[in-house]
């Protein structure tokens, strides 16, 4: 016989069960799918918003991401409209901007198990979906929800854990990593290697945006002269932080003469054309590779301490129902090669060798640009 309690919370379960029944009956007229973290999430998350552009054409759809990464999404046919809010807004500037939210969609989608995606769900969408950490601790959230999902944070691709947002809602799986540009950004990536003529292009990123992820300068200054000897021109992608455009900047004094160094000149969506124009695509665990992975660009992924089941790039027309990674080892994925760093250690899943996004990998600092070039001939057909 069930007590009071136990009698109740089932009415409870029961009643949102049904409600979201009939609610499914109809294909919602707004979506707002919430991915607040870096680029590299943002784009991760595209699949989801491709599965439910598939399923529901003509659901008005848009997301909510973190000032600084709209440009994974600015061009994606599948979004109506890109909602930003700064990674830590003043109290009335986040005031105003969840007042503008408040049951503005039919269904809100909260691609992380965060405390402020979960929130930004519950007051934007009249129907809720989620990932939730399935801890004891964490379950004052799952009331904010009308479905969610445990969320994987290591044996399950990123990919692939949003896809489970796309089964609770009952629809097919697409697990296209969709990467686009305007017209004007593809003519400024055009302008940038335009001189180049017949050569085939190789697009080196050496500059992730944390240290332990990061290759060694003299690693690349070979890779370099080694494709230029082969008949590549090459290219070094970048972004516009100033730490970055000097990296670059004295790792291009030391290239082949004739590489064009592209750090700081190019938007992501134009860098995104640039990379797909290459013939090989070289770089660290960054949004870029991700990137070329998606466009079907030969890639060769340089990983070290992050553990590549979970962050992997996400190879070209790769299966939406296997991980394309595992735990351990050099692996080959279609379009991709990751190479992984070498040690006992590898991957440990840590923030550098000194435990801090500022300290460096010896699993990557030691990778040999012996083993960088095999990988290389290896993923364009010649190794």
């Amino acid at each position: 016989m069930l007590n009071a309690g136990t009698a109740g919370c089932s009415y409870h379960l029961s009643l949102i069960t049904y409600h979201l029944s009939l609610f499914m009956r109809t294909r919602p007229r707004s979506v707002l799918i919430i991915a607040t973290r870096r680029i590299g999430d943002v784009l991760l998350a595209t699949p989801l918003m491709r599965s439910i552009k598939r399923a529901w054409p003509d659901t008005a759809l848009d997301a909510l991401v973190f000032e600084g990464s709209q440009g994974a999404i600015a061009e994606n046919p599948d979004v109506r409209r890109v909602l930003t809010v700064p990674e830590r807004p003043g109290l009335l500037q986040h005031l105003a901007f969840i007042s503008g939210l408040l049951r503005r969609y039919d269904l809100a989608l909260s691609t992380l198990p965060g405390d402020r995606p979960t929130l930004y769900a519950f007051l934007a969408g009249r129907w809720r979906a989620g990932l939730l950490n399935a801890t004891r601790n964490e379950n004052w959230k799952r009331p904010l929800l009308h479905r969610w999902a445990p969320f994987d944070d290591l044996n399950t691709h990123t990919v692939r854990m949003h896809l489970t947002l796309a089964d609770l809602l009952g629809i097919p799986r697409d697990g296209t990593v969709v990467a686009t540009w305007s017209a004007g950004e593809e003519r400024e990536a055009a302008r940038l290697v335009g001189h180049i003529g017949s050569q085939p292009l190789a697009v080196l990123h050496p500059y992730p945006k944390f240290n332990y992820k990061m290759w060694r300068a003299e690693g690349w200054t070979e890779i370099g002269q080694w494709l230029a000897a082969r008949g590549f021109r090459v290219a070094l992608s970048g972004g516009g932080d100033p730490g970055e455009l000097a990296y670059v900047d004295n790792l291009n004094r030391a290239m082949p003469s004739g590489t064009v160094n592209a750090a700081g000149q190019l938007t992501l969506g134009a860098s995104a054309n640039l990379v797909s124009r290459a013939r090989i695509y070289v770089g660290p665990d960054t949004a870029m590779t991700h990137i070329a992975a998606a466009l079907g660009v030969p890639t060769v992924a340089l990983y070290g301490p992050t553990n590549c089941v979970k962050w992997g790039p996400w190879p070209q027309s790769h299966a939406v129902n296997a991980n394309p990674w595992g735990r351990l080892g050099t692996q080959r994925q279609g379009n991709v090669v990751l190479l992984q760093g070498v040690g006992a250690c590898v991957p440990c899943h840590l923030e550098g060798c000194d435990r801090h996004v500022e300290s460096y990998s010896d699993c990557l600092r030691q990778l040999s640009p012996a083993r960088v070039i095999a990988a290389i001939e290896w993923v364009m057909g010649n190794g």
